[in-house]
């Protein structure tokens, strides 16, 4: 016996996270959110310092960023051309410890400003998965020729 699966309904456009979250306002609430964290935390130390001494220009293209990779506008392909975020990131030490110390202010800032904990915990093991493959130095690291 053949089970039945009920068909999609394509005439309904797919929800993306983007709009999950609730579009630019809450993009920018947690960028802004993100970055004071990592300013303000002695535990992001060492992810901080790699980072320049005015976070603006970090947080407007994160911003860019997330909006696209969220679904929504693509401002930082407009601005920019591809992501290709491991290559952008190679010219700085990124091992376990900015890994976690990253992962950490995204984890509180996501809690802080994403109220759907479904989507909050879809969004931290996204960000769990792009933490690590920024990673260059330390002990099993993917992607890379070392």
């Amino acid at each position: 016996m053949q089970e039945e699966f009920e068909q999609p309904d394509v005439t309904q456009p797919e929800v993306t996270p983007y709009q999950l979250i609730g579009g630019d306002a809450s993009i920018r609430k947690l960028v802004d959110r993100f970055y004071v964290l990592m300013d303000e935390l002695p535990e992001a130390y060492t992810a901080r310092k790699i980072h320049p001494a005015d976070l603006t220009e970090s947080g407007n293209k994160f911003f860019d960023f997330l909006s696209g990779w969220l679904g929504g506008p693509q401002r930082f392909v407009e601005k920019y051309g591809h992501p290709m975020l491991r290559r952008r990131h190679m010219p700085y030490a990124i091992g376990p410890e900015e890994r976690d110390q990253w992962l950490m202010c995204m984890k509180q800032a996501l809690e802080e400003t994403v109220e759907d904990v479904n989507l909050r915990d879809f969004l931290y093991a996204q960000f769990v998965q792009i933490g690590e493959s920024m990673r260059n130095r330390g002990d099993n690291i993917q992607g890379c020729c070392h």
